[in-house]
């Protein structure tokens, strides 16, 4: 690889590199080839530390959902509504369809920032932690394939 060193950057045998490969920073889900950390341990018989473990959302944690209609989609008369974190996607969508009187054969479709459709086993939690805005998740809805 042009512009990197060819020695190694250990220094001893207590140091070793331990690859982070669950969340990041800010909660969200990294690659496992994103980054490699170098540790070191300042006792040679304790273990080096592993990557750390995902977090848990506090079950009675609550997310402000902002739905926003798209195209010829229905409007609500209250767009602000609240969900336990630890509920998944699917729970959001059951609960849209209610709001709207559709039925499950109805073509709806909702999306994250107006950019993407997350899977109905993703958790609510996490994709507020991720992409939310300004205190709450917004989700846009439409009759018909909008975005991506």
């Amino acid at each position: 690889m042009r512009g990197l060193h060819s020695r190694s950057i250990l220094t001893s045998k207590r140091d070793t590199p331990t690859r982070l490969t669950t969340l990041d920073r800010f909660g969200c889900v990294r690659s496992p080839s994103a980054s490699i950390v170098f540790t070191m341990s300042d006792n040679p018989t304790s273990p080096i530390s592993s990557p750390p473990t995902p977090r848990t959302a506090n079950p009675a944690a609550k997310v402000v959902v902002r739905f926003r209609a798209t195209g010829n989609a229905p409007i609500l008369k209250q767009n602000f509504y609240k969900i336990t974190a630890s509920q998944k996607f699917q729970t959001v969508m059951n609960f849209l369809r209610k709001e709207l009187n559709y039925k499950a054969q109805d073509p709806l479709f909702l999306y994250v920032n107006s950019a993407f459709a997350p899977a109905p086993d993703e958790i609510v939690g996490n994709l507020y932690k991720c992409f939310g805005t300004e205190g709450n998740l917004i989700i846009n809805y439409s009759t018909t394939a909008a975005w991506g």
